[in-house]
């Protein structure tokens, strides 16, 4: 069977995600409008959070990372036999190891949300209401986790489509119970952890059909000593930092901004949502798609093939990440105006939200490249050495945290704000979690160079030929895209002044000539579609 490009691989799963993404934006859109910023909506994305953590800790970090050079490795060596009983076997091990984790995150929400949200144990109220979230939202895990499993099968075919749209019923959920369902509840916004674990079952359910398809649906077995089963967790609980290193970031922050002034974490969760977008859209994509293209040339020892393929992988991160980052950067406030400032959700809101949307998206290109080059690792099942790396980046961004909140509450605070203490003092200066936004990406640096060294070092990559022009025609093409958005923010300067369809307008239009101007810079100076071919 012919194999299909990386780049048709690629633009089939970013479809599907661009999709998912596109209503994730229309979820946070409908959260804002019915909830707001505040104590409430807090609560909601510390509960969330965690499980949410957990799910991309097990379900696209570490776990897939581990099954899917394994499985590659089982299907070109061995019958559908054996490739049939090692997902019934994988099946019955994670979901029966999630079981245990999933009853245990039921029960022990309270100190859970003690030990994530150490700042809500002074508000009795909200220590409550995300306690009794985290307990309707935490079986999402499992649920989320099987629906991984599958999707990994699923890539490991070529099949792209169906995993990437998967996350759609989620967002789908999400916004019926924030529009139809939480005005119907005493409690609002438990509306939004129930939809969250509706959409977990249905999710799981879709996936059905197509694994019957390739006579891959199997009844789950345990299968802890089953020997690929061994490999696979070999493989997996190292990476449980190393791949998954932005998650522990983020929850990270979620415990540092419970001290801040109310409406953080729901700021940093409007930064999270833009800043996925692009990362989702095609960042994960990338490192979807490439990973069992570099596994199959790690097992066939195609050492050229492996060079191509991430080099390809590189270069296209880099033309996508870049004009992004620039994009973020300079529309923060009026894409969040746009997006976000309506019902409840203020424009002081989309001040603060813009404070950390600018300065996490300094870190797209970062995230990106990581991306790509962590499955170099693991086609390789090398997992030692982002974790490494990962370790020491979470280490410094812990550090960052605190300096960086510091150097901000040094800063920004009044006298009064000490009245009572620093600790007191930091939940009443806004704009504070700008400094976890930007810790997050000088760390994202940090991992990333780490792994360009290590992947140096191993001689496993050659670099092709052509990133000189590559990075001239890169350069000439995101000066023409931020010339146009000055010029487009100098003429607008506004944005919260404008009512809602002007807003709409004014942002299409400048999204799409600073768009224009970037394609038309990089055609002008050399660019052809055939660059992006790559198998």
């Amino acid at each position: 069977m012919r194999t299909p490009s990386l780049l048709r691989s690629m633009l089939s799963f970013s479809a599907m995600t661009f999709l998912s993404r596109l209503l994730g934006l229309v979820r946070e859109m409908a959260i804002a409008y019915a909830f707001g910023a505040n104590a409430v909506t807090d609560a909601f994305w510390v509960a969330f959070r965690i499980p949410n953590f957990m799910r991309r800790l097990f379900a696209e970090g570490s776990f897939s990372t581990a099954f899917v050079p394994v499985f590659t490795e089982v299907k070109h060596t061995r019958p559908h036999a054996a490739l049939k009983a090692l997902v019934a076997r994988v099946a019955g091990t994670l979901g029966g190891v999630l079981l245990i984790v999933t009853a245990a995150g039921v029960l022990g929400a309270p100190a859970l949300t003690a030990g994530f949200s150490p700042g809500a144990l002074a508000q009795p109220e909200k220590f409550a209401l995300t306690t009794e979230l985290l307990r309707i939202t935490f079986p999402f895990l499992l649920l989320v986790s099987l629906t991984a499993l599958a999707g990994g099968v699923l890539n490991s075919f070529h099949h792209f489509a169906l995993p990437a749209i998967t996350p759609v019923v989620l967002n789908l959920c999400m916004i019926a119970g924030a529009l139809w369902l939480a005005p119907r509840l005493d409690v609002p916004i438990l509306a939004l952890g129930w939809s969250i674990l509706i959409a977990g079952v249905l999710q799981l359910l879709l996936q059905f059909p197509a694994l019957a398809k390739l006579d891959l649906l199997a009844w789950p077995r345990w299968g802890w000593r089953h020997p690929d089963v061994q490999r696979i967790l070999r493989l997996m609980l190292p990476t449980l930092f190393g791949s998954s290193i932005a998650q522990i970031n983020l929850l990270l922050d979620t415990l540092i901004a419970s001290f801040l002034i109310a409406g953080s974490q729901t700021w940093l969760a409007q930064t999270d949502r833009l800043l996925e977008f692009p990362l989702g859209v095609f960042g994960v994509a990338l490192g979807t798609v490439i990973l069992p293209s570099l596994s199959r040339h790690h097992v066939v020892t195609d050492r050229d093939g492996f060079s191509r393929a991430l080099d390809w992988g590189l270069r296209t991160a880099l033309l996508i990440s870049l004009p992004a980052m620039l994009g973020l950067v300079l529309l923060a406030k009026p894409m969040l105006a746009t997006l976000f400032q309506h019902g409840r959700f203020t424009p002081h809101d989309v001040d603060m939200a813009g404070l950390s949307l600018a300065a996490l998206s300094l870190g797209l290109p970062a995230f990106a490249l990581v991306k790509v080059l962590a499955p170099a690792f693991y086609a390789r099942q090398d997992t030692r050495t982002p974790v490494r790396a990962g370790v020491v980046a979470m280490l410094a961004n812990m550090a960052m945290n605190v300096l960086f909140v510091g150097i901000l509450f040094a800063l920004w605070h009044r006298p009064e704000d000490l009245a009572e203490g620093w600790l007191r003092g930091i939940a009443r200066v806004p704009g504070l979690h700008m400094g976890l936004a930007l810790a997050s990406t000088l760390a994202s640096y940090l991992n990333l160079a780490q792994l360009w060294y290590a992947l140096r070092r191993s001689a496993v990559y050659e670099r092709q030929p052509g990133w000189a022009a590559h990075g001239l025609r890169l350069g000439c093409a995101c000066a023409a895209l931020v010339v146009v958005l000055l010029v487009g923010r100098a003429a607008w300067p506004d944005w919260s002044a404008w009512p809602t369809a002007l807003r709409i307008a004014r942002l299409i239009l400048l999204i799409g000539a600073a768009g224009a101007a970037y394609a038309l810079a990089l055609f002008a100076t050399g660019f052809r579609l055939h660059h992006l071919r790559a198998h």
